[in-house]
């Protein structure tokens, strides 16, 4: 099934809903839940998915896990996507947040075959075998990296979805705490009680999550300077520590 649309089918007597979409451009997403859990793979570009609870950047070839009933909204940067929609009681084990996982070849073919299948698709047959054959996969995936908490209070979360809208190095814990009328100390204590890191870790984090798509368009080295870092290998360096593999790895060329 392409470009079809999920409410046109979720009342199909099936376990597992294949549904490949594609976006223009810069397409958002807007707040939004689905019944059923979503295994949502960028087979082409890069999504960023929000939810109140955190942010999750999703590179080309990976997959963000959306647990069923969760409020989220989705931007879409140049994406073609295949989505599984998956019947809740089908899996017991699907994340509570969402989760970025990798997408191995086998994974990736068994998808782009099932978005052919036709809604109420053979339950007897190869079909059905590659519906079971997917969650089996699903669940031998294991967590990637790429997403930062959000505070749970209003404020200090209008706070960081600003920095994760632009990134900024010159900001600091004292500039982000007169803006919540805190102490600096008293704020630093307050930001990392609701999301487990210091507020210089987060906006670390942060800048790295932002490079993901900027890696698209740009080099390594614009991308390190754009996002303040003394040098490419500055930035190689911290992005490979939190990310498990080099910037040079999420460029276009690549």
């Amino acid at each position: 099934m392409k470009n079809v649309a999920l409410d046109a089918v979720d009342h199909v007597d099936r376990a597992v809903l294949p549904i490949g979409t594609d976006y223009p451009p810069g397409h958002v997403l807007d707040w939004h839940e689905h019944r059923r859990a979503q295994f949502l793979y960028g087979a082409t570009g890069v999504m960023v998915v929000d939810t109140a609870e955190g942010n999750w950047t999703v590179p080309p070839e990976r997959a963000v896990l959306i647990p069923a009933a969760t409020q989220h909204r989705v931007r879409m940067l140049r994406v073609s996507t295949r989505s599984l929609y998956v019947e809740p009681d089908a899996v017991p084990w699907w994340p509570a947040t969402c989760t970025v996982v990798d997408v191995p070849p086998l994974l990736r073919e068994l998808l782009l075959s099932a978005v052919e299948f036709e809604p109420d698709y053979s339950m007897s047959g190869r079909e059905g075998c590659i519906a079971t054959l997917l969650l089996h996969e699903i669940a031998a995936r294991t967590p990637l990296p790429f997403h930062v908490a959000l505070p749970s209070s209003a404020d200090l979360a209008e706070l960081c979805r600003g920095y994760l809208a632009a990134p900024d190095v010159g900001v600091t814990n004292a500039a982000w705490a007169g803006r919540t009328a805190l102490s600096e100390r008293a704020f630093t204590r307050r930001f990392r009680s609701e999301t487990g890191e210091s507020p210089a870790v987060w906006r670390g984090r942060a800048r790295l999550l932002a490079a993901v798509p900027l890696l698209r368009t740009a080099s390594v080295s614009d991308v390190a300077g754009r996002l303040g870092y003394a040098s490419p290998a500055a930035f190689t360096a911290a992005f490979t520590r939190v990310f498990g593999l080099p910037p040079s790895r999420f460029t276009a060329a690549h």
